[in-house]
């Protein structure tokens, strides 16, 4: 289980990314390179990190389900993801 300040730190990028995208591509698109850089360093979506939804884990983490492979593995093994089962060959 990552920190609750980890956890909380990249909720509150994610809120600043959203608030600035609008102007992020406004100011690119006219070249204002200086006014681009006035702008929080954490309304940059580079800053972002992805992070399980469950654990708030950032290493092993699946885009597709959301998730860390550790939460998957646990769920696909209890049933709990629709389509996936373990290989055996």
């Amino acid at each position: 289980m990552a920190k609750k300040s980890w956890i909380a730190r990249e909720r509150k990028r994610r809120r600043l990314v959203a608030k600035y995208a609008e102007k992020r591509r406004r100011l690119k698109e006219e070249g204002n390179w200086e006014a681009l850089q006035k702008l929080p360093r954490n309304a940059s979506p580079v800053r972002l990190r992805n992070r399980c939804a469950l654990t708030g884990r950032a290493r092993g983490y699946l885009r597709r389900f959301g998730v860390s492979r550790i939460v998957f593995r646990e769920m696909a093994l209890s049933g709990k993801i629709p389509g996936v089962r373990k290989a055996s060959w």
